[in-house]
């Protein structure tokens, strides 16, 4: 079992993931894992409306459950159980099914060398060969595959081609989850860049505040030290091409099953151009995206503004450091 990150406030999603043994469940199952469901593998339909309870009692919002074959005994009544956990708390319920050609999982298990879970079983039909045991699987899942409400053909689907289908529905870009969290950090280069940055913008082209006298003990949150870096004159058109940047890239982010993503502004030392570059970006992402972005201001307060050598774009750091160019 995993826990993934309850979500607060909204309905219970229940994601049942079966389907022929080789067609990708554990991936599948996998690829919700790392979408923050709390997952439960092999799990007898006996009690899934237990578990689901249990959970939803705990207040995880994003459980999925894996059901394959090897739990045959339990098969028997399954699509009643899976009926009933959408009584819960009203409980969405999906479940998606994995299928596949007997052609393509022949080949599967042919490259793994592991025996199909009805093959050696020894169950009253007698199925000892591999295809025997697909037949005969089929038939246990034909309830499941009819009820299921997703059925995906990963015949010719890679590993990772059926984790972006997984992504594609209970992701962000599904609508299933919630969006792409982005965290906008300012700093100062003389400090080093965030170890955790995905993404870097340099904007120490832009005019520097600390050469106006009025200008220079002010942060780069006060609205004169705003005005003053905004209106330099390739501030607007810089800040455009990286917004569209983001604007382009976050939703492709999500895509991938991305939950949040870093974005750093630097300038020397952390305290004007950057600062006010990175608060005009968290803004623009939250209007134009609708998304939560998170704003930090790692340098602002790191330096002190004791004169011009002072200034954290061009002096000395309370730890010692020389003067920058």
């Amino acid at each position: 079992m995993t826990a993934g990150s309850p979500q607060v406030n909204e309905p219970p999603l229940v994601v049942v993931v079966t389907g022929l043994s080789g067609a990708g469940r554990s991936t599948a199952v996998a690829a919700l894992e790392d979408l923050g469901f709390f997952c439960v593998d092999n799990l007898p339909t006996a009690v899934a409306e237990r578990t689901v309870e249990a959970l939803t009692t705990a207040g995880v919002t994003r459980i999925g459950l894996g059901i394959d074959v090897r739990g045959r005994g339990f098969l028997q009544g399954a699509v009643d159980a899976l009926d009933a956990l959408g009584k819960h708390r009203e409980s969405k319920v999906e479940i998606v099914f994995l299928d596949a050609s007997d052609e393509a999982l022949l080949r599967r298990y042919s490259s793994t060398r592991r025996p199909h879970p009805l093959s050696t079983s020894g169950d009253e039909r007698g199925a000892h060969a591999v295809v025997d045991g697909l037949h005969r699987e089929r038939e246990l899942l034909a309830a499941l595959r009819d009820r299921a409400t997703i059925v995906i053909d990963t015949t010719s689907l890679s590993v990772h081609d059926l984790r972006r289908v997984i992504v594609q529905h209970f992701g962000p870009a599904g609508g299933k989850r919630p969006r792409l969290r982005a965290r906008i950090v300012s700093f100062g280069f003389k400090f080093g860049a965030p170890v955790d940055a995905d993404l870097v913008f340099d904007v120490r082209f832009l005019k520097n505040p600390h050469f106006v006298a009025d200008l220079r003990p002010l942060p780069g949150t006060h609205p004169d030290v705003k005005g003053y870096v905004l209106e330099t004159a390739d501030a607007p058109a810089y800040l455009k091409l990286v917004e569209d940047l983001l604007a382009f890239s976050i939703p492709r982010f999500e895509a991938e099953g991305r939950s949040y993503l870093t974005v750093a502004v630097g300038c020397t030392g952390g305290r004007h151009r950057s600062v006010v570059i990175a608060s005009e970006l968290a803004h623009r992402l939250s209007e134009r995206l609708g998304i939560s972005a998170d704003l930090v201001h790692r340098d602002l307060d790191r330096v002190n503004m004791s004169g011009p050598g002072g200034d954290p774009d061009h002096g000395p750091s309370r730890t010692g450091g020389g003067s920058t160019a």
